[in-house]
């Protein structure tokens, strides 16, 4: 069974450019993977930036540049290091990121995903917090979120999310997909988009 949550862009066409890859999140330890996080991150967002139309003759181009970088760059590296975090270590199924591309006359969208294995039983809470994010005020839900994760033995987060909507307003989308035939095993692809 699919669901779909948010803003989620389910079909690319074929002519659009776009960039993926895929990781084996077992073969290191988490913790030895954040670099490798940040250093990919970098480079979809330096990727990305080679697609903008920028007319190198306007006085802020340079600017334009520098803001679209830092913006897909801490957005791809939260989805990452998210997928990451959250991938279910028993899963063979590895862990996918990437980058499309939007185009609409002067305007360029990058479309940054990430998809991994959610582990077993994460999948409820997982939700809770997808609903709760989309019915309540982002930034009354990022003071809310602030507030939980300074209480002892905390594992309350979703911040990168929320910095995500309310610093560089992202449009964040979600779909679940349960493997067929294997119903404890669940797939998501966490989507956020970004008009540069």
């Amino acid at each position: 069974m699919n669901q779909v949550f948010g803003d989620f862009v389910e079909n690319f066409l074929p002519e659009e450019d776009s960039l993926e890859l895929t990781f084996s999140p077992s073969s290191l330890p988490i913790k030895k993977r954040w670099r490798n996080n940040r250093l990919s991150a970098h480079f979809v967002a330096d990727y990305f930036t080679n697609f903008l139309p920028v007319d190198e003759d306007e006085a802020d181009h340079e600017q334009r540049l520098k803001e679209s970088k830092n913006a897909v760059s801490y957005v791809a590296n939260e989805l990452l290091e998210n997928a990451m975090k959250f991938h279910d270590e028993q899963s063979k199924n590895k862990v996918k990121f990437g980058i499309h591309f939007l185009e609409k006359q002067d305007d360029v969208t990058a479309v940054i995903f990430a998809t991994n294995n959610v582990k077993p039983g994460e999948v409820d809470k997982l939700k809770a917090f997808i609903e709760e994010l989309l019915s309540s005020d982002p930034n009354d839900m990022y003071i809310s979120q602030i507030e939980k994760s300074a209480e002892e033995g905390s594992e309350s987060s979703g911040l990168g999310l929320l910095t995500m909507v309310n610093d560089y307003s992202a449009k964040i989308g979600w779909k679940l997909e349960t493997v067929p035939g294997e119903s404890s095993v669940t797939i998501i692809t966490t989507m956020a988009q970004v008009k540069v």
